[in-house]
């Protein structure tokens, strides 16, 4: 089948975007809460853990500490969304000339929230447990807040009539690790297909 040729990178824009929004309204609605971090990326492959401490500070736009990314994990063919093409016959092999929109296609992308994670004192002792349930609340409301962009906002960004088809899968905790700690979500979009041009078409 035929893509449009930026399909991937406006499915991954727009999940980056609605992610942004809401945690920046997130921050407006629960006291002690950072907003979007200044570091919100699209990136290519699995994101290295640049930054969750606070870059922003000195920057003069502002803005919240931590790391915001989405990448792709995976692009495959999905006939019955979200499931994988394997054994239908629209997965099997395909000619030059066989060049048709048989089967839908789906992008899985990946959302990483990072943010810090309280660490020993230059003492070498452990943080309090407020530091770590002041931590954990930040989290926790991330969890949500980003779940709800994916299924509330996502839907929406798409030009087809009904929207975006999307499905929200799994969530998971990522860290401490190297001062970081934060949450890993995936989503998978469809993608529609277009029909391919015949010989000679301009």
């Amino acid at each position: 089948m035929a893509l449009n040729l930026t399909a991937v990178q406006d499915a991954a824009e727009a999940v980056l975007g609605c992610v942004c929004a809401a945690l920046q309204v997130a921050a407006g609605q629960v006291d002690g809460q950072p907003g979007c971090p200044c570091r919100s990326c699209l990136v290519p492959g699995t994101p290295a853990w640049d930054s969750c401490d606070d870059p922003c500070n000195e920057a003069p736009e502002g803005g919240a500490g931590g790391q915001l990314s989405v990448n792709v994990a995976r692009l495959y063919p999905s006939t019955e969304f979200p499931t994988v093409d394997r054994t239908l016959p629209q997965a099997a092999a395909r000619g030059r000339t066989l060049c048709t929109p048989s089967a839908a296609m789906a992008v899985e992308l990946v959302v990483t929230v990072l943010r810090c994670a309280p660490s020993f004192d230059e003492g070498g002792c452990p943080p309090s447990c407020d530091a770590l349930g002041e931590a954990a609340r930040i989290l926790h409301i991330d969890m949500v807040v980003v779940r709800n962009a994916l299924e509330c906002c996502l839907p929406a960004t798409g030009d087809q009539r009904r929207g975006r088809v999307v499905f929200v899968g799994e969530q998971r905790t990522v860290g401490p690790q190297g001062g970081c700690v934060g949450l890993e979500q995936r989503v998978t979009v469809a993608l529609s297909s277009c029909l391919c041009l015949s010989e000679g078409t301009p």
